[in-house]
């Protein structure tokens, strides 16, 4: 595709440019921090020019990584690519001041760099690069493939090349001709775990669809596995096809009988259960349907024997939630529901009364305020924090920390959610209403309000509802919870996860990390003890009853090690091909990822359900460092295959491992040269 900017160039003026671009660059670089800032400026400046540019993208990607090192992005959001969100670029790309387009596409071009493997990145693997500007691509179709409309030229005016110059240089990089097809694969993949927090996926449909309609956007052949994503939020069903406006919808159902309105409900719930997406569409018929009957209500739901069961045992309270909660702008509240109906948590005793009293609840104006700020305003405070419950309840494996250093409270959210339903809606009243959470290590109340604090320093809003309320809280009393542990030896979490998540949570601890010196630790005895307590060949073929905490080194595509991370173990079972898996649950947003040295992390094809993700028993052994266990219930250790743990250990020495070996292991295995490679 031609670059529309410049193609006739004065001879020699990009590398003029250039040539000033990298002493301010080196200027940059040389400045001392309080200095930085005034510099910056002139870099911004010489980017944009270079952009402007015939081959001004390429020559940028090529510098990505010494302006970042420069300091270009100190100070800035944009310093922390691995918190960014693709689902704001269309804002800072079509932004009219210039250094914010700037920096915009420098951040771009420096994660182009990164998933092209040019720049290894501490912050981001490739991997997660190329996840990131596949869905910026996603977020900006109209700039790939629409020519410039007139608010643009006013707002942007030669900007608004800039942009598009950038975005086709992404997809020029990435691969055009496949750029749509790789975007809905991707929205597939994601929607396929069944997040609660479905707004960026939303938004990245509706790009899509905007540029099926748009006559001047030619996708070619690109495109066609579309049609599902986009019919499922704008045209679910006959009478709603062509997308006519939720107040002639309205007025068609008026005017249906039994039968074509069982046609609807019939046709509003394949496309949601397809999908995991609730059209706003589907939110109208099911608030028409409350006085329809409930046969009606349940087809639009979905319901199987199970559900329909529960939805007339408890009716009132199920139309009740229906009239507070589901709204067009909260249309997802619908798929919670039909999904809690469907795991009849109903049934337990506690949960009538507790969202009864949810319904009424009376908001602080904190959590008023928190929920508008992030939601809007468009439904009320109450229905959003309704929906969240709901949601939660109905997906306890769909709850997502966000770019937040917060995994054990979304883990917990989601052990209570799928454990403990009632503890955790009086968390919620207890936040939502007081401000306030009291829990209780060894005895001892430990208030959220009192808390020093928690991991996170700040935290970013991408969560859903009750997150949003909960997770400020449960942050700041599992840091308290570390501090009361400061004073002991070991790894705190063996104190900290048992009196945090429940009276579940197994009281026998193991770790295979020398907390003192960060080195492996007893590494022979920590597998078997795992391989007894989990594995069913080994535990007496006891499948595990509730959720249990467990921490995993992570480690990018190249087995480098990256960081701790809290999951939860749910259960441990043969997949269709015989292959004995943990599926677990990863709270970190996107469960599918690449570990390195063979080890990618599966959310389906293996027998996953929603929101589970999965690994051979032996690759997930080999990430593991933590785990809990039922010290009363003995497995067969000394049963455990000597070559089975070894190909284990091999794993753990080939990736997160390298560094940690024991010195004289270390000796051990360089022999002669062991002089020269001891810690």
């Amino acid at each position: 595709m031609d670059n529309p900017i410049s193609p006739q160039a004065a001879p020699g003026k990009l590398e003029g440019l250039l040539a000033k671009l990298d002493e301010a660059t080196t200027q940059l670089a040389g400045a001392r921090t309080f200095a930085k800032p005034g510099k910056v400026p002139v870099v911004f400046d010489l980017v944009r020019r270079v952009l402007l540019q015939p081959g001004g993208c390429a020559a940028v990607e090529q510098r990505a990584q010494a302006l970042e090192e420069a300091g270009v992005f100190e100070g800035t959001d944009w310093a922390h690519p691995h918190i960014l969100v693709p689902s704001l670029t269309p804002q800072s790309l079509k932004s009219p001041v210039a250094d914010t387009l700037a920096v915009e596409a420098l951040s771009e071009l420096r994660l182009l760099a990164v998933a092209m493997g040019r720049y290894r990145h501490p912050q981001v693997s490739s991997e997660q690069a190329h996840h990131f500007l596949a869905q910026v691509l996603a977020m900006n179709l109209a700039l790939l493939f629409g020519a410039p409309g007139e608010a643009e030229r006013e707002q942007q005016g030669r900007l608004a090349g800039l942009s598009r110059a950038l975005v086709r240089h992404l997809a020029d990089r990435i691969g055009y001709e496949h750029v749509i097809d790789q975007l809905i694969a991707e929205i597939w993949r994601i929607i396929e775990q069944r997040p609660i927090l479905t707004g960026p996926v939303k938004q990245m449909i509706t790009q899509i669809a905007i540029c099926n309609s748009n006559p001047d956007i030619d996708l070619g052949a690109s495109g066609q596995g579309a049609h599902r994503l986009v019919s499922s939020l704008f045209g679910p069903t006959e009478a709603c096809r062509e997308d006519p406006g939720l107040s002639v919808y309205e007025e068609r159902l008026a005017a249906m009988d039994q039968r074509r309105l069982q046609a609807e409900a019939m046709g509003c719930a394949r496309a949601m259960h397809d999908t995991g997406l609730v059209s706003a569409y589907h939110a109208v018929l099911v608030r028409f349907l409350l006085d329809q009957g409930d046969q009606l209500l349940s087809e639009a739901l979905g319901l199987s024997s199970t559900g329909r069961d529960c939805l007339l045992c408890y009716r009132e309270l199920v139309h009740a939630l229906i009239q507070e909660s589901v709204h067009p702008e909260t249309s997802q509240t619908v798929y919670g529901l039909a999904l809690m109906l469907e795991r009849g948590i109903l049934y337990n005793p506690a949960m009538g009364p507790a969202l009864w009293r949810q319904v009424n609840l009376p908001l602080s104006r904190t959590t008023r305020e928190q929920l508008a700020l992030v939601f809007g305003e468009s439904a009320s405070p109450r229905a959003r924090l309704l929906e969240g419950v709901i949601c939660v309840l109905g997906q306890p494996l769909g709850v997502g920390q966000g770019n937040n250093p917060t995994c054990q409270s979304a883990r917990a959210i989601s052990m209570w959610s799928y454990s403990d339903p009632d503890y955790l809606l009086q968390l919620l009243v207890w936040a939502a209403r007081d401000d306030e959470i009291i829990m209780h290590f060894e005895g001892k109340p430990v208030s959220s309000v009192a808390s020093a604090g928690g991991v996170a320093k700040e935290l970013h809003l991408d969560l859903d509802a009750v997150s949003l309320i909960l997770v400020p809280h449960l942050d700041r009393i599992y840091g308290e919870m570390g501090r009361l542990c400061d004073d002991r030896d070991g790894d705190p979490h063996r104190w900290i996860n048992p009196e945090f998540h429940g009276w579940w949570c197994g009281r026998g601890f193991r770790i295979n990390v020398d907390v003192a010196t960060g080195h492996l630790h007893d590494e022979d005895t920590f597998l078997r003890h795992f391989y007894a307590s989990y594995h069913p060949y080994y535990n007496g073929n006891q499948p595990l009853i509730h959720p249990q905490p467990a921490g995993i080194a992570v480690t990018d595509s190249a087995a480098r090690f990256i960081g701790w991370h809290a999951i939860s173990i749910l259960r441990v079972g043969l997949d269709p091909e015989d292959v004995m898996r943990v599926y677990f649950f990863n709270p970190n947003n996107d469960s599918a990822q690449d570990w390195g040295d063979g080890i990618k992390v599966s959310t389906s094809g293996h027998d996953e359900r929603h929101g589970e993700s999965s690994l051979a028993f032996g690759e997930f052994a080999s990430r593991l460092y933590i785990f809990h266990y039922d010290p009363l219930e003995h497995g067969a250790l000394a049963n455990v295959r000597p070559e089975e743990l070894q190909d284990v250990m091999d794993r753990v020495h080939r990736s997160w491992g390298a560094d940690r070996l024991p010195a004289a292991e270390l000796q051990a295995g360089q022999g002669v040269d062991a002089q020269d490679g001891g810690d």
